[in-house]
């Protein structure tokens, strides 16, 4: 079957979700988009392999599709709404809203393939981002317009500290969220969307999905849509974005599987040789201009709690702060189960966050880390073999471990402990005042998922009066 237009090509094969199209005229651009069965299935050009034939991936399921059937070359990109209309809704990697309500009215559709800001329209300020949760604003203070992440293995927490963050941010600022899910679970969309319609946030959020059951096509182009939204919101109207992702890491697997179909040979450990451009394509649009900012929050899946993996390494580079949830100290019960010792933030300087607050994350830190160091020898000798002294620093780091700890509005539900929003002056005092050695004589457990330090005491009375 001969095509009749020069822009209908015809297919010559299909390998899973790749497939070759031969064209007689004039081949069509890199990314652009071809419809094939009237639009039921969609394919986007990655390469043209010779002067007739181009090589696609799919982005929606290939079934049906066969050779010698008629392709059509929509002479465009792949393409995202934008508008002051898309708020409060769930989108596709199409821009088709998927919350089973009419099509937004009033959008445009704007290429999700742009080039990032120009470094002259960059602004340079460094502004801490406070989220309300102790741990991260005492010693990892986040970047207003960096890029956080959150790395861990499989159920430490990444998808409850993304919520509680939403649910902190959208509650004190006047900005937008965009949550993107990149090859996750289709469950936690959905209790994304009732917990935000609960919490009454959603008016100022956007959703975007592309789940785990997609064809890796489809969760390979979804971060580019959420940011071309989000490039809307900071560029037009001016507005500050909190851009969360969930999970960067199933970006990365998407083109990973995506130049295995395509035939390309894998690197180390079986991901992309491309892996470094991807990310940076995605990773550098997120800027601050000087007229808004996008802040990230990026969950990191990490394969086998193996943090040397290409992966996790390449996506440390792009961040500002990374949070590192442990297993062990999930195991303990301490959430957010960050690990204070491998954690970090370049935004803890004393030129940003202030002497005192520098001073303090400090001191922190090294009383942590001195009772990482005695944990063997309490193991073996017991807590009295140790010196006075030692056995001070151990109390202190139990009690700042505790106060660390808090109870999250979004799991209110599962514990029956109310939420609690701290501000940095309360944590710090907090932590000030434990080292200062306020607290020796209130049992640890009085510290454990508190707000404010004074509710520990309010806890420890309330104990007492229980016969």
């Amino acid at each position: 079957m001969q095509p009749s237009s020069p822009d209908l090509g015809t297919v010559v094969s299909v390998r899973g979700s790749v497939v070759d199209i031969r064209f007689d005229g004039p081949l069509p651009s890199i990314h652009n988009i071809l419809h094939a069965e009237q639009g039921r299935i969609v394919v986007e050009v990655l390469t043209q392999r010779d002067a007739h034939h181009v090589r696609a991936i799919a982005l929606t399921p290939t079934q049906g599709l066969a050779r010698g059937m008629p392709v059509q070359d929509t002479g465009g990109p792949l393409k995202a709404p934008v508008g002051k209309t898309i708020l409060s809704r769930m989108f596709d990697v199409f821009g088709q809203a998927i919350d089973r309500q009419p099509a937004p009215l009033d959008v445009q559709w704007r290429s999700v393939h742009r080039a990032p800001v120009a470094l002259a329209r960059r602004s340079t300020r460094s502004e801490v981002f406070e989220t309300g949760i102790k741990v991260i604003d005492v010693l990892l203070p986040l970047e207003r317009g960096g890029k956080a992440g959150l790395f861990g293995g499989a159920g430490v927490g990444k998808t409850v500290l993304l919520t509680e963050m939403i649910h902190n941010m959208v509650g004190h600022q006047e900005g937008v969220s965009i949550f993107c899910g990149i090859g996750e679970r289709c469950r936690e969309g959905e209790e994304l969307y009732r917990d935000m319609l609960a919490a009454g946030v959603l008016p100022h959020m956007v959703m975007v999905f592309g789940q785990m059951n997609e064809p890796p096509g489809s969760r390979f182009r979804v971060g580019h849509a959420a940011l071309t939204m989000a490039e809307y919101f900071r560029d037009d109207e001016h507005r500050d974005v909190l851009l969360l992702i969930d999970n960067i890491f199933r970006f990365i697997q998407a083109g990973a599987e995506v130049s295995g179909l395509m035939g390309q040979m894998p690197s180390r450990l079986g991901y992309q040789p491309t892996m470094g451009t991807e990310l940076s394509g995605l990773e550098e649009r997120i800027a601050n201009t000087d007229s808004g900012a996008i802040t990230s929050i990026q969950a990191v899946y990490v394969p086998a709690d193996d943090f040397t993996d290409p992966a996790a390494v390449h996506t440390f580079s792009h961040l500002s702060a990374s949070m590192v949830l442990s297993r062990k100290r999930a195991s303990e019960g301490l959430y957010p189960a960050i690990d204070p010792l491998q954690s970090s933030s370049k935004m803890a300087t004393p030129g940003i966050v202030g002497e005192r607050h520098y001073a303090l994350a400090q001191e922190i830190r090294r009383t942590l880390a001195q009772y990482a160091q005695l944990k063997d020898i309490i193991a073996m000798l017991g807590l009295e073999q140790l010196s006075p002294e030692d056995r001070n620093v151990v109390g202190r780091a139990r009690r700042l471990e505790r106060f660390l700890t808090q109870p999250f509005f979004t799991t209110e539900q599962f514990t029956g402990m109310p939420g609690k929003l701290v501000s940095l002056e309360d944590a710090l005092s907090g932590c000030e005042r434990i080292l200062r050695d306020e607290f020796k004589d209130v049992p640890e457990s009085a510290l454990y998922m508190i707000g404010k330090i004074d509710e520990a005491l309010v806890k420890q009375a309330a104990n007492h009066h229980e016969p």
